[in-house]
């Protein structure tokens, strides 16, 4: 009688155990799988724009746009000097705005001409059309582009 009621017991505890073992691991996979994961695409911003789909808001076009596609690419200028970004401008219709995307800048920078021919111009920023178009910085170029 008392191997059979010793045997019981083992016996209860063992299912007791994995039971206990099975629980644990579906609570953590169903903890897993209920993670809120990243969403590629969700990260519109205040203009409805996504940026990880390539997407930043233009005042230029006014709309969302990808710079690669409708921008005018400008090259860091030659100064020995190895880069991985490059920059972009977009031009208004009527060609007398021009707004800048630099890559060391978070927001763009609206450049302006008072004449065709003329250059645009924020500050100490200037746009040049020469051979396709210089962008200097208080006289020093910076970016080239065609």
């Amino acid at each position: 009688m008392k191997k059979v009621f010793l045997f019981s017991i083992i016996i209860g505890l063992s299912f007791s155990c994995a039971k206990k073992v099975s629980q644990d691991e579906t609570t953590k996979v169903t903890t897993e799988e209920t993670k809120p994961e990243h969403i590629v695409g969700g990260d519109s911003d205040a203009h409805g724009c996504k940026a990880s789909a390539g997407y930043t808001w233009s005042v230029v076009k006014n709309e969302c746009v990808r710079l690669f596609e409708v921008g005018t690419k400008l090259e860091h200028a030659k100064d020995g000097k190895t880069y991985s970004t490059v920059a972009y401008v977009i031009f208004e219709k009527d060609g007398n705005k021009a707004e800048l995307f630099l890559d060391t800048q978070k927001e763009p920078i609206m450049l302006e001409r008072k004449a065709e021919g003329e250059p645009w111009i924020n500050g100490d920023l200037e746009l040049i059309p020469w051979k396709g178009y210089v962008l200097k910085q208080a006289g020093k170029i910076i970016y080239t582009g065609e």
